[in-house]
């Protein structure tokens, strides 16, 4: 259990020190260390585990307590959600004191365009990621797109987009 519970620990601590534009963007290193390298769980089961964590309130890293809790039960949650916090936290408040002290200074704009940039992509290629890991043939990616498309193009509330994409999913039986 140790052994599990050190693995979390440095696995979520290194994640956590990674998530430039959130939790969002190390959705695929976390998945490949639970399921392939670590062996924890499934594809499914990470999936499932990654769709509970956008249902429920808070931060969508919360996915990290849920990893650690099947991996090792509730001392692995706590284990894994102190890893994926506890260090981005201090240094968070580490860096707006010093970034504050910039607020003027031209380098900063620079730094904060090209952080965007590398956000976008790290979010994107989670979203490939969970994509890969339904094998359900062509009907999730299409339900993907489709609801990527809707959200981006209308005002459609994102709770309709998720009910319809749930119907989907049934009426396909995947």
């Amino acid at each position: 259990m140790t052994g599990v519970l050190l693995k979390l620990a440095l696995l979520f601590l290194g994640l956590s020190l990674l998530a430039v534009g959130g939790g969002n963007s190390v959705i695929p290193a976390m998945q490949h260390a639970a399921v392939t390298t670590q062996g924890w769980m499934t594809d499914k089961d990470f999936l499932d585990l990654f769709a509970i964590s956008r249902l429920a309130p808070g931060p969508g890293s919360l996915i990290a307590s849920l990893v650690g809790q099947k991996a090792a039960g509730l001392t692995g949650a706590a284990v894994a959600t102190l890893a994926m916090y506890g260090p981005t936290c201090l240094l968070v408040h580490a860096a707006a004191r010093v970034w504050g002290r910039y607020r003027d200074a031209g380098w900063r704009v620079w730094v904060e365009r090209g952080l965007a940039p590398v956000s976008i992509g790290l979010i994107f290629a989670s979203a490939i990621a969970l994509m890969r890991g339904t094998e359900t043939g062509l009907a999730a990616p299409a339900i993907t797109a489709a609801a990527a498309i809707a959200l981006t193009l209308s005002e459609i509330h994102p709770l309709l987009v998720l009910a319809l994409g749930g119907l989907c999913g049934y009426l396909f039986r995947f």
